[in-house]
């Protein structure tokens, strides 16, 4: 049903941002199905992997990529595919006799997703990282904190997710466009380092401005303002404000009874913010949370509650939305975004390592007597 499909992805199982991207093509309607390790690593993460939201949707094929008819298995279904998907370090697919070159002379319109933290060159490019490191070198990590504080890391939203999985979606998606016309696929070179630097833009752009100061916690909407910050309340939970309009800012102080405040009034007197953040403080202080969004939540004083995970999958409007949906007994988020004519969905829970790998390979034209062969060889595996 999704808008995806009529494509037929390979994604070489990985983790992090790999695996993310894979999850919003398949939500999209595509076909994706995920090689995994004949045996799993053990990464330490101590995943169930009936409950690994991010590989929900695929199913799964365990191959020796060791071995040549592993290899071999692989190439023939990359003869079939759209693109495939892979998170290794560079050079690694090339020494599996799976690189740019030998997939995409079997497959001329193939588009090649590479996925990185530092890029297929530079010289970074062979050094083990993880997105902390990625984002601490685009000036994205500098710029999160608190003033006079260490810069605070964003779980790994930046870098794996937002600067990783969702560049590399839109980019396998640009170039299977691409090929369509042209008739010719194409490498994606997906690097961490890359996509967060391009989030950081309106940064880099206020800064050549002379209006984003790169000392953290001082500007407008990184803490440094009163009027776009969190608060603590009354029972030790905290709200959010945003107002950073002057008539959203007017509301919320009506809202919260400090329109009469006239060491308010003023909302972009720098001098006075550290101030004005101390009144702020200390009225919200004096109701609790659930008493602040029976006040100003669904107003235009930007308001919102500070919410747990828990608390987010109760909330009245995800609710109304569904944000989250249960599949497989998981509570998760619904897939995103939204289609008026050919809905994404969520086809199936995930799947175990190799569990899928009998059905895959005869769904892709392996007849019964290759399939029994590739696993009396233990080329591949059913779990």
């Amino acid at each position: 049903m999704g808008p995806l499909s009529s494509l037929k992805i390979l994604e070489f199982a990985g983790i992090g941002p790999g695996p993310m991207c894979a999850m919003l093509l398949s939500d999209m309607g595509a076909e994706v199905i995920r090689i995994d390790r004949m045996v799993k690593a053990d990464l330490g993460l101590k995943r169930d992997p009936k409950k690994d939201v991010m590989n929900r949707g695929r199913r799964s094929i365990a191959v020796d990529l060791k071995r040549p008819e592993g290899v071999e298995l692989v190439l023939k279904m990359i003869e079939q595919a759209d693109a495939i998907t892979e998170g290794f370090r560079p050079g690694v697919m090339e020494r599996l006799g799976l690189g740019p070159a030998v997939c995409m002379t079997r497959n001329k319109k193939l588009v090649y997703g590479r996925m990185t933290g530092w890029g297929q060159y530079g010289p970074l490019s062979q050094a083990a990282g993880h997105d902390i490191n990625y984002i601490s070198l685009t000036g994205a990590l500098n710029a999160v904190g608190r003033e006079g504080e260490v810069p605070v890391h964003p779980l790994n939203l930046v870098g794996d997710f937002g600067g990783g999985a969702l560049y590399l979606a839109m980019g396998v998606l640009a170039a299977i466009i691409e090929a369509k016309s042209s008739g010719k696929g194409q490498i994606v070179d997906c690097a961490m380092t890359d996509g967060s630097a391009s989030l950081m833009s309106m940064f880099y752009g206020m800064k050549s401005m002379g209006g984003w100061s790169e000392e953290r916690g001082t500007n407008a909407i990184d803490t440094g303002s009163h009027y776009y910050n969190v608060y603590e309340t009354a029972d030790g939970k905290y709200i959010s404000i945003g107002s950073i309009e002057p008539k959203f800012y007017q509301e919320m102080l009506e809202k919260a009874g400090l329109v009469d405040d006239d060491t308010l009034s003023d909302q972009q007197d720098r001098g006075n913010w550290p101030d004005m953040k101390a009144r702020f403080s200390e009225i919200f202080k004096t109701k609790s949370r659930d008493q602040w969004c029976e006040i100003m939540e669904g107003s235009d004083a930007c308001f919102a509650p500070v919410l747990n995970m828990q608390e987010s999958i109760d909330h009245p409007h995800n609710i109304a939305r569904e944000t989250f949906v249960e599949v497989g007994g998981v509570v998760q988020p619904a897939p995103a975004p939204r289609f008026s004519v050919t809905p994404s969905e969520i086809s199936k829970p995930p799947s175990a390592p190799g569990e899928d790998t009998d059905r895959v390979l005869k769904d892709w034209g392996f007849n019964e007597e290759e399939v029994a062969s590739l696993q009396g060889n233990n080329v591949v595996t059913q779990n």
